[in-house]
Order: structure tokens, then sequence, then C-alpha cells
């Protein structure tokens, strides 16, 4: 089998999945291990195109022509593989995890949830796997909206809310801006496909790129760039697995992955960094790092809290792309890889806190690490992870970021940087720190002003399909730390001059 046939059967398997759960529905063991097949055939195919990517090789297929110079075009290229790695490799966790917290929490439309999943991560592969701005486009817009009943599952009031803020918010970016900047790019270079450089210099006027990064940044509304980042907290009335894999890592890193691609293969780092065409956003990006952490600072929601922690970390990517140099791409694109890997494990740990405890806001937790500790230590890591600590993966990407800001000669940025770390440890550590050391709720003193009295207290953990995946992440939080050589090699690979012309 070709590269090119395997690029497709990755989209295919996830694309075919919805079939074969509603045929299974009624048969709820078949139906749930259907869906964590799908999740290791989908990894195992993209594993298969990553050493030919490693090697330089760069399959590609036109699958429509729509109209000349509008084709319907899949090509791979080191920075989709990258997200495609991620977003196919946590969906296996993610498939195993839904099964425990499914059932756990006693969710209904269970088989509905699996069928809007799968296309959502064939969504999410057809945009890492893009080949021009229109291919992209219709694969950003299928993830919105199959993602869409994912959000209001619960049908409950809050998540019809929720899921309308959401739609609301990603549709109208995507048509009044997205959409503009797409046409005015195909308009004025005459071609929608990524080239290494971009397509852009010599085409437009340097006066108007600004305009159009505008269109592109806020039209990205998947990256939850402030101020349309709304939806991202709206959407956490849904269920734990989607808060964890498609508002963690498909969703949400297919927004910032598009900013990456956008700046990489269509404007050309080199091109922003000569016109300064990005400045404007490398602030707007700082600053959302440093607001949305303040707000986290305030919400008792453990997911809300979690929600904005994330609008932060998204901004560091879009700050990537604003800095305009190969370190930014690269501690950008890192970033993907270690963020991902770090708040799906805290939203799994959310949600393991739900199942067994049926808690949900940061003041309720205190005393519950000694009753779930795996849950609790889990969560420490990846929060260590978040903050950006050795020994854990986090801490590599917020050190290219920092060298690309010194790079550009932006110390200002470098303090952003350091700053948003102790807003991170402000934002998580009291987290565990309560859950461990915090008196559990419902303890007395034996006399006025006298220590609580210790109480006797069982391990209640959730179940254990939910702890497997949760443990995975967690330790995959310290392993990307001794592994980041590899990682950095390949991201060396990614583009980032003008293809030599013949």
């Amino acid at each position: 089998m070709t590269d090119a046939n395997i690029l497709l059967l990755a989209i295919a398997i996830p694309a075919l999945t919805p079939f074969v759960v509603a045929a299974l529905g009624s048969r709820p063991n078949l139906r749930d291990g259907a869906s964590v097949i799908a999740s290791l055939a989908t990894f195992a195919a993209v594993l298969t195109l990553l050493d030919g990517v490693i090697g330089g090789a760069r399959p590609a297929i036109t699958l429509l022509e729509v109209m000349p110079g509008l084709v319907l075009r899949f090509e791979i290229e080191p920075l989709g593989m990258l997200f495609a790695t991620v977003a196919s490799g946590l969906w296996i966790a993610t498939a195993v995890y839904s099964i425990g917290y499914m059932r756990g929490a006693n969710e209904k439309n269970q088989t509905r949830f699996y069928i809007c999943f799968a296309i959502a991560i064939a969504a999410a592969l057809g945009i890492a796997f893009s080949g021009n701005l229109f291919t992209l486009f219709i694969f950003y817009e299928v993830l919105t909206i199959s993602t869409y009943p994912l959000v209001a599952h619960k049908e409950t009031p809050e998540a019809r809310k929720g899921a309308r803020i959401y739609l609301a918010i990603l549709m109208t970016t995507s048509i009044l801006f997205l959409l503009v900047a797409v046409i005015w790019t195909w308009n004025i270079a005459g071609t929608m496909d990524f080239r290494a450089g971009g397509i852009l210099e010599g085409k437009i006027d340097p006066a108007y790129v600004p305009f159009l990064l505008a269109l592109f940044a806020f039209g990205i509304g998947k990256a939850a760039l402030m101020p349309f980042h709304r939806w991202l907290p709206a959407a956490m009335v849904a269920p734990t697995p989607v808060s964890a894999l498609l508002h963690a890592v498909a969703v949400v890193k297919a927004g910032v992955f598009t900013m990456l691609k956008v700046g990489t293969y269509i404007f050309g780092v080199g091109f922003l960094g000569k016109t300064g065409a990005a400045d404007w956003l490398m602030w707007l990006a700082a600053a959302s790092i440093l607001i949305a952490s303040l707000v986290a600072v305030t919400k008792d929601d453990l997911k809300a809290r979690l929600a904005y922690s994330t609008v932060s970390q998204l901004s560091y990517i879009t700050l990537g792309v604003a800095l305009a140099n190969q370190m930014g791409v690269i501690g950008g694109s890192m970033h993907i890889v270690m963020h991902a890997m770090g708040k799906i494990t805290l939203f799994m740990c959310a949600g393991a806190i739900y199942v067994a405890a049926h808690k949900t806001k940061v003041s309720e937790l205190d005393g519950l690490g000694r009753k779930m500790p795996i849950t609790f230590i889990c969560f420490t890591l990846a929060a260590l992870s978040i903050i950006g600590l050795p020994p854990f993966g986090g801490a590599w990407s917020k050190w290219y970021l920092m060298l690309s800001a010194a790079e550009a000669d932006q110390l200002v940025i470098i303090g952003v940087l350091m700053v948003s770390s102790l807003l991170n440890v402000a934002d998580l550590l009291p987290i565990p720190a309560r859950a461990f050391f915090a008196p559990a709720r419902g303890q007395v003193a034996h006399s006025l002003g006298a220590a609580a009295a210790p109480v006797r207290e069982g391990i209640e953990e959730a179940p254990l399909l939910c702890l497997i995946p949760i443990c995975a992440t967690a330790i995959g939080c310290l392993i990307l730390f001794f592994t980041v050589g590899g990682l950095y090699e390949y991201l060396l690979s990614i583009p980032i001059l003008p293809e030599s012309l013949p």
C-alpha cells in the first residue's frame, strides 16, 4: 500500500467508525470495543507514515477538483504529521477513558457520543493532512459541527446554552473572518497551497499584511485568542472525555495548529519578521496569556479553571507564530505536544473526581487526595508540566519560546512567560495541595481551637478504565522531558525558508 493510500486510510478509519458504532449501538461492549480498536488502527496508520516523513517523504493525494485552482487535496508535511500523531495517539487514551467515565457517570446517549467523537477525530486528521487552505477550511468546519452535539450532550438548559455559545462564536468567526481571509489570499496569491516560506511575499502590499493576519488570527476561533475565547469555558458543560480530548487536544489544537500552519506556509515567518506585521499579535497573545491565567485563579469550578488555563496556554503557541523566527515555530510546535499531554491528564483527573466523588468545585476537594491518591498524584505531575518545571515536558517548550523571544530582542516577552509560570502555580498547585493537606470536610475539632480529629478514610478511586489512561498520560509528561532531543531534531525539519525555484 502506498503512503498516499495509507494517508487516506488514516482519515477513513475514524470516518467509517460511526457506521460501525451505530450498528453496534444495542451491544455496548462491542460498541465501545469498536471505538478503542478504531483508535488503535488510526494511530498505527499514522505511525506508518511517520518514518517516511522523517526521511523527507511528502505523501500527497488529490481527491477532487471543484474548479480550477480549488482542489480538495491532502499532503503530509512535518507540522501536520506532528498534530496527527498527537491527536490519534491521545484518541487511544480517551477512548479507553470514555468507557470508564461514561458508564461510571451513567451518561445517556452513549452511542451518539461515540459517533460524533469519531467524526471529530476524522476532521482533526483532515485538518492535519490538508494540502491547502480550501481543504483545511472544509475540515475545520466539519470539526465545529461534529462537536456541537458533544458539547450539548447532557441536554440540560445549561448544556444547550453552552453549546449555542460554542457554535455561535466558532461559526461566526469562521464566516466573517476566516473565510474572508481565505478568499483574499486566493485572490492575491492565485493559490491556496501551503508552501515553505509562504505564498504572499511580493504579492501583497506590506501595509495590508497586518489586516490579513488579523482576519486569520480572529477567524481561527479555535485558537481561543481573546476576545474570541468564551466558547471554550462555555464548552466545559460537555462530558469530561469531550473536554479532555476535543477541548484539550483536537479542537483547540486544531486552532493553534492552523495558526502555525498559516504563519509558516501562507505568510512565512521571514516575511512576518521583515514587515513587523505580527508585532500586534505578539502583544495580544502576551496579554491573553496573563489575563486568562488571572481569571483562572478566581474560578472555583474545577473545569472552568482548567478551561481558562487552556486559553492562556494556547496563546503560547500563537506567541510562537508572532515572534516570527524559527525558534518560535519550534517552541510553539513543541508546546502542542507538551500542553496536550499535560492538559488531557488534568481534564481526565477532573472527570475521575466527578465519577468517584461527584465533586466539581475546587473548594470541595479538601482532603480528597487521601481518598484518591492516584488521581491527585497524576494531577500534580501534569500540573508541574503545565507550569514548566523540570523534569517534565512543559519545561522545554517554554524554554524554546524564551529563546525565541531573546532572538527577537523581546525581553518583555521573556518576563511575560516567567510571570505566566508563576500564575500557573497559583492556578493549579492549590488544587492538589488542598486535596492532600487540608482537613477533609466534616472533620470536627475536639475542642475550640484544637486540631481536627483524624478520620479513617478508604481509597475510593474512579474505575480502572479511567485510571489507566490518566497514569499513562501523566507518565508521558515525564517521558517527554527526557526524549525531547528527537522531537527537537524533528521540528528542525519544518521548512522555514522559501522553496528554491527552478
